[in-house]
């Protein structure tokens, strides 16, 4: 034989070999996807979101995995850009091959990649996407977390019925599907139970003054003012709230719990309430397990991002164990069988929408902690 030639079959069998290779490792492993803000205004969503969901991965391997075989995570950062969640996602599906995309934790976010899930035909199953359009991407669009119209008519009723409010004042972000679509179901479900929208008032996200609308909302003496926005504005807007002589009860969503909130507020959010999936300090047996684990992988209390993060992950591992394979249909039949899990925010089933009937926690802010004042289920809304 000619060196030439055997020069050649070397470099074939050395190909061939990698390739083979190849198949192995992905063999020996399945891949998730998950896309989150790692960077960015909700970067603190995105960091305790993942947390969640790495604990998750790292007990279901520790349990010995899925199928016979290891979970391993592949995370991209989409930096709480619309644009970027989308390219992440086709990044996952189209280079990396995940079987499944667990992510994003803003709807707008999740609105924008949705397309390229369903497209492709791989599941895909959002912690904490609220808007209510998120899931109408297409059957294989899921959601663990309960919808803004559950959320805003639970905010509305424990206002018009725990606190007795009958005035109250809306400041919404404009630019934000979450806080629109939240606000719209506050103002419904409020006028149904007796009470009167005095104001509704709009900010941009990313604005740091906020006096001229806080003025005009004063104005109109509301028993309660409600703030369906992100952490990230809040904490301004209830300090100059407070500068401002506003002393009606502030009360907004899940998009303030974040550990960023109180540090910001300087103590304008003391006696304050919003609603939330989750608590560290309910008693349930699972939210006990969790909190113990996360502190002790963490070294600090989760909050109610990374319980859903948690729940996300091992409702996609509970169902790739009940479908018996990483066929992206068997998947999502699986995922949409889902009834009655016990996860740590609580008792999920998915509905034929896609979406997780679960009850809401109301919780008021006392100190540094969030304690549960009141838990509302879907029939205490009707």
């Amino acid at each position: 034989m000619r060196f030439r030639d055997f020069a050649v079959l070397a470099a074939v069998f050395v190909i061939i070999t990698g390739i083979l290779a190849g198949c192995a490792k992905q063999s020996d492993t399945i891949l998730i996807g998950e896309y989150n803000a790692f960077q960015g205004p909700i970067a603190d969503f995105g960091k305790t979101t993942h947390n969640g969901i790495a604990l998750a991965i790292e007990e279901i391997n520790n349990a010995g995995g899925l199928l016979g075989k290891k979970v391993e995570l592949k995370s991209e950062d989409d930096r709480g850009d619309m644009s970027e969640a989308r390219t992440a996602v086709e990044k996952l599906i189209t280079r990396d091959r995940v079987v499944a995309v667990l992510g994003e934790v803003a709807s707008s976010n999740t609105l924008a990649a949705a397309p390229v899930a369903q497209t492709n035909k791989v599941p895909m199953i959002t912690p904490s996407s609220t808007n209510p359009k998120v899931t109408s991407a297409g059957e294989y669009i899921f959601r663990v977390c309960f919808t803004d119209d559950f959320q805003g008519a639970v905010v509305a009723t424990f206002a018009a019925g725990h606190l007795e409010a009958k005035r109250a004042a809306i400041f919404r972000d404009v630019r934000s599907d979450y806080s629109k679509g939240l606000a719209d179901a506050f103002k419904k479900t409020f006028a149904k139970k007796g009470g009167a929208v005095v104001i509704d008032s709009t900010y941009s996200q990313g604005d740091p003054e906020f006096k001229s609308q806080l003025t005009s909302i004063k104005s109109t003496n509301p028993d309660l003012v409600f703030i369906p926005g992100y952490y990230t504005e809040v904490s301004l807007i209830a300090a100059q709230a407070r500068q401002l002589g506003i002393r009606a009860p502030l009360i907004g969503g899940d998009g303030w719990d974040s550990p960023s909130l109180l540090p910001s507020a300087g103590g304008a959010l003391e006696g304050c309430y919003f609603s939330n999936h989750f608590t560290p300090l309910q008693e349930n047996p699972a939210v006990v397990r969790f909190v113990q684990a996360y502190e002790r992988k963490y070294n600090t209390s989760p909050n109610a991002l990374a319980a859903l993060g948690y729940d996300a992950a091992w409702i996609l591992a509970e169902a790739i164990k009940k479908a018996g394979s990483t066929d992206g249909d068997a998947i999502r039949q699986a995922v949409a069988e889902t009834r009655d899990y016990p996860g740590v925010t609580g008792q999920i089933s998915i509905d034929s929408n896609r979406n997780a009937s679960k009850p809401a926690v109301v919780v008021q802010i006392k100190g540094d902690k969030f304690v549960p004042v009141a838990s509302i289920t879907p029939e205490d809304v009707k």
